[in-house]
């Protein structure tokens, strides 16, 4: 698991997926991560349209990569689970991280992992580690690693 927070904190932008009536749709998002119960907390107001998808279906996935054009370093974090409105906490995590955010007045939402799948060519192409929340929701654990 440390690799892979490692990883996440390299990294400030994730891709959010969504559904709705069978309608993929997909955009990037700033985030601040939240190690010890692995959340991450976005911004996006009420009116967008994967908020107003994600009050109808909140289960998303999203993906964070590395941008590289040599197979032997490629990595990249796939996640889904769902989403809630961020708690005080969370939010002051979010404007801790970007602090140009206070101006903006955000509205803030918590993804909670519930499963992920870590690419790193580095540890052997193709290598991959999969993790899913346990069922008493505290933390990830190795699945079928």
């Amino acid at each position: 698991m440390k690799t892979i927070i490692e990883f996440i904190k390299e990294h400030h932008l994730l891709s959010l997926s969504t559904c709705k009536d069978n309608l993929p749709h997909c955009v990037n998002c700033f985030y601040a991560f939240k190690e010890d119960n692995f959340t991450f907390i976005i911004a996006s107001d009420t009116s967008t349209r994967h908020i107003k998808e994600l009050h109808v279906n909140p289960n998303f996935s999203s993906t964070i990569a590395l941008e590289t054009t040599e197979i032997g370093k490629i990595r990249g974090l796939q996640l889904s689970g769902g989403i809630q409105k961020a708690t005080t906490i969370e939010k002051a995590l979010y404007i801790k991280t970007f602090p140009y955010a206070l101006a903006l007045n955000p509205t803030l939402w918590t993804l909670h992992v519930e499963e992920l799948k870590f690419t790193d060519n580095r540890l052997g192409f193709g290598k991959k580690l999969i993790y899913k929340r346990e069922e008493d929701g505290v933390k990830l654990t190795p699945y079928n690693c």
